[in-house]
Order: C-alpha cells, then sequence, then structure tokens
C-alpha cells in the first residue's frame, strides 16, 4: 500500500512550488463561499427570509398618512341648482386633505380593523371666496371581503412551512455544492494522473524504441515488432497532447468554480473515510426528519386544501361585510371644530347570490376537488419515490468500500505486473504486444481506482444531501453563517 501511494504521489507532484494546492475538502470549504452556485443560492435564501418577513410583519399593527397637498381645480362643472334644474357653474378652489390610520389584519376572522383620524380644507376663490373644513376626529372601521373564507388562517399554516422549506433547501443545496466540486476535483485530479501517465508512457516507449532499433540491427528481433513499438511511441504522443487539452479544461473549470486567482492546481488524492455504518431505517428517519421534500409535500396539501376552501367560499353565497363608527364635525372656524360632535356610523353587509350560471359554480368547485385529488396521488408516489431512492443509495453505499478495496487491489497487482513485464521485455522473454497489454492494465488500473474512489466520495456526499445527516459526527448537518443584508 505504501508503494501505491508512492507511486500515485510521484504522479501529482508537478511543480509543487509554482502550484496552488488545494485538498478535496479545502475545495469544499472554498466553493461553500465562493463559488457562483452558492452566490446564487444566498440571494434565493434572503428571498425567502424577506418573504417571511413580509408575512409577520403584515400580521402586525400598520400605521400609514395619507395626504392631498394639494389638490387644485380651476373648471367649469356641472350641478344641480336648488330648483333641481341643472346649470354651469365656475369653480376655483384649493383642496388640502390628510388621514393618519392604524390597520390591523384580524387573523381569527379574515377582516381588517382600523382606527383613523382625518382632516379636510377646500378654499374657494369662485364664484364666493370661502374657507371650509371638515374633521372626523375618531373613526373605527371594519372589513371583511367574505364571510365564508378566511385567507389570513391558512397564511399562517402555509407560510411558515414555505420559509422552514427554503431554509432546508438551503442546506440540501449546500450538500449539492459539495458533490459539484468533489465531480469537478476529481476530474481535474484524474486529467492531472492521466497527462502524467501519457508523459510517462511516451518517454518509456522512445527508450524501448531506441533499445529495440539496436536490438534489431542485431538481429534479434523481426521488423513487425520494430514497426509495433514504433507505433506505440507514436500513439503515446498523441496521448500526451490529448490529455494536455483535457487538464487544460479540467483546470478551468474547477478554478473558475472555486473563483481563484490561477489554474495552476495541484491535487491531493482524498484519504478513504473512517468506517461508519448507515442502517436504511437511520437513514429514513434522518431523511423524513431534515430533508426539504416532507414539509413541501406537507405545504401542497394545504395549499390544494386552501384552493378548494376558497372555492367553496365564494363559489354559491357571497357576503361581505363593512362597519363603521365615529364621530365628526365640520365648519367654516377652524376653532369651532372640536366641540359638539356629530356622530357617523354605518353597516353594509352585502351578499351575491348566483341564480343562473349553468354550471359554473359546480364546475369550478369539481376542478379545485379533483386538483387536490391529483396533488394527493403525485405526493403519494413521490413519497415512494424519496423512500426508495434513499434506500437504494444506502444499498449501494454498503458495497462502496468492498468496490474501492477491490479497485485499490486490481491496481497494485497491475502496477506490479507492468515492472516484471518492463524487465522482462528487456531481457528478450516477450514480445512488444505482451508488454503493451500489461501497460494497458496498468493505467486502466490506475484510473479505475481513481474512478473508484471517486464514485466513493460522491456517493458520501450524495448520502449526506439526500438525508442531511452527518454519520462520521452524529448530527444533523446545519448551516448557521447566512447573512441578511
Amino acid at each position: 500500500m505504501k508503494k501505491i501511494i508512492t507511486i500515485i504521489c510521484s504522479v501529482l507532484c508537478l511543480s509543487a512550488f509554482s502550484q496552488k494546492q488545494i485538498t478535496l475538502e479545502e475545495a469544499i470549504s472554498i466553493a461553500q463561499k465562493n463559488s457562483p452556485d452558492y452566490k446564487a443560492l444566498l440571494n434565493q435564501n434572503q428571498a425567502s427570509y424577506w418573504r417571511f418577513r413580509n408575512f409577520k410583519a403584515g400580521l402586525l399593527p400598520q400605521l400609514r398618512l395619507d395626504a392631498t397637498i394639494p389638490q387644485y381645480r380651476n373648471s367649469v362643472n356641472r350641478i344641480t341648482l336648488d330648483d333641481g334644474s341643472d346649470g354651469f357653474r365656475r369653480t376655483n378652489q384649493t383642496r388640502f386633505d390628510g388621514t393618519l390610520s392604524l390597520n390591523q389584519n384580524v387573523p381569527l376572522t379574515g377582516g381588517t380593523i382600523s382606527v383613523s383620524s382625518q382632516f379636510e380644507r377646500v378654499d374657494l376663490s369662485e364664484p364666493f371666496v370661502a374657507t371650509n373644513f371638515a374633521v372626523i376626529p375618531f373613526s373605527i372601521n371594519y372589513f371583511q371581503n367574505s364571510l365564508f373564507y378566511n385567507p389570513f388562517k391558512w397564511q399562517k399554516k402555509i407560510e411558515p412551512l414555505i420559509y422552514e422549506e427554503a431554509k432546508r433547501e438551503f442546506i440540501e443545496r449546500m450538500e449539492q455544492i459539495s458533490l459539484n466540486t468533489a465531480r469537478r476535483y476529481f476530474a481535474l485530479l484524474k486529467s492531472q494522473v492521466q497527462t502524467r501517465i501519457a508523459k510517462s508512457n511516451f518517454s518509456n516507449q522512445d527508450t524501448l524504441f531506441q533499445i529495440s532499433k539496436g536490438r534489431f540491427k542485431m538481429g534479434k528481433i523481426a521488423e513487425n515488432d520494430l514497426l509495433q513499438i514504433e507505433l506505440s511511441v507514436l500513439n503515446s504522443e498523441n496521448d500526451v497532447i490529448t490529455n494536455q487539452i483535457n487538464f487544460k479544461r479540467s483546470s478551468q473549470n474547477l478554478s473558475r468554480y472555486l473563483v481563484l486567482d490561477t489554474e495552476n492546481i495541484l491535487l491531493s488524492v482524498p484519504k478513504e473515510l473512517t468506517s461508519f455504518t448507515v442502517s436504511v431505517d437511520k437513514a429514513l428517519k434522518e431523511a423524513k426528519s431534515n430533508r426539504k421534500a416532507v414539509i413541501e409535500f406537507r405545504r401542497r396539501r394545504l395549499q390544494a386544501e386552501q384552493d378548494v376552501a376558497e372555492v367553496k367560499g365564494n363559489n354559491r353565497l357571497q357576503m361581505s361585510l363593512r362597519a363603521n363608527f365615529g364621530i365628526s364635525q365640520q365648519g367654516t372656524v377652524f376653532n369651532d371644530l372640536f366641540q359638539d360632535f356629530n356622530q357617523q356610523q354605518s353597516v353594509t353587509l352585502s351578499i351575491g347570490i348566483p341564480i343562473l350560471d349553468w354550471g359554473v359554480s359546480k364546475s369550478r368547485r369539481k376542478l379545485v376537488e379533483a386538483n387536490k385529488d391529483l396533488v394527493n396521488t403525485n405526493i403519494e408516489i413521490e413519497e415512494q419515490e424519496f423512500e426508495q431512492e434513499i434506500y437504494l443509495h444506502v444499498l449501494n453505499w454498503q458495497n462502496q468500500r468492498n468496490f474501492l478495496k477491490t479497485a485499490k487491489k486490481a491496481q497494485e497487482i497491475a502496477l506490479k505486473r507492468y515492472i516484471i513485464a518492463k524487465k522482462r521485455f528487456v531481457l528478450g522473454k516477450i514480445n512488444i504486444t505482451d508488454l503493451n497489454i500489461a501497460l494497458q492494465e496498468q493505467d486502466r488500473s490506475v484510473l479505475q481506482y481513481l474512478n473508484s474512489l471517486e464514485k466513493f466520495w460522491t456517493d458520501y456526499y450524495t448520502l449526506r444531501r439526500l438525508t442531511l445527516y452527518d454519520f462520521i459526527e452524529n448530527k444533523k448537518i446545519e448551516v448557521k453563517d447566512i447573512i441578511y443584508d
């Protein structure tokens, strides 16, 4: 094992002093702070946060000032005279008014209650000069659009779920960033290894070609074998060029994702994780407790029920209520406005009943009920897929260590076999075909090990994303450094 690590490290050491060295853990840490995915995720989460803040603020009293300062009008208007006839008169007036109101939504009933004060002044210049005042020192108003549907009740149920769903989605997508980083990391790591292998193979093939030319002159090998070696040299040279292009592409993908100031990156082979056991029951329990999908299922069911309640509440008998109680005064002298107030009160109950609508009300109700049934059916299917995905992934994870162990052993055998085959070829005991087969198996085993190691790590981060649980530390995954501006 020590020999394998030494060989891989020698493959990766490319001018360490001039390259930025990054481990997988460091790359993930950088991506979770600088990557474009993180910045977009932070913006989205902030939008969810402020939506919830807006909902909470909507349940609190709102103090509001509305004013007109001033309204000027100089025009000819039609008016009704004292004898009942219509006439035209020029009006030249300036109007000032202001209303200070305190409004409060009432989640218990679904209406809005407000307390307000109002002042108005009108200065008339034509047809005569006059100043009039009107004041409503105190007025209580209540308005409810529907007596059978309460939107505030449903908002209090749904909005907290939407916010909780957004918080869990933030954690899930942070784990997705870890997964995306791991894939880019291993893509570059394999490109580095393949590039170094291609260069080493080209150097070895060229050396063997020079040796083979001498042996051909001595008559120890046939011309066909010499041509075969020369062809291997040309193929190796093409492999070097191809792998250098792939290496450049992988370097750019990782450096841009991490927002680094250099593409010259040196990666280290990640170590295997400490052994830990994941049971299907434990994974399902944590997933159902932590994942956003569980909250999403509840939210979608509630929204479907809300649609049904809204249609039923407004579909047949429609009723709205408006009530007002207060005091008022008006006159031409400002100081006389705040005495001998007049009472004002009103209650309006409006109803609307469809008598003949050709089935519109029924079809609207049946539509939302059918949609509710469809939502529930889809959620049941998604819940089954949710559990199946976790079940299958846990089973796959349990076998992943065995796959990695087998790949590591196969790499060790292939490396030893190539060393022996190379020595035997130099001694003339095997032909170039057997040597090339041993070389190909060595290269393939190194890449298969890295592929297996990549699968091991991506499966680990997928397991974290599916459960939002850290099985090494035995705790839920949380994100505490979210910043709201």
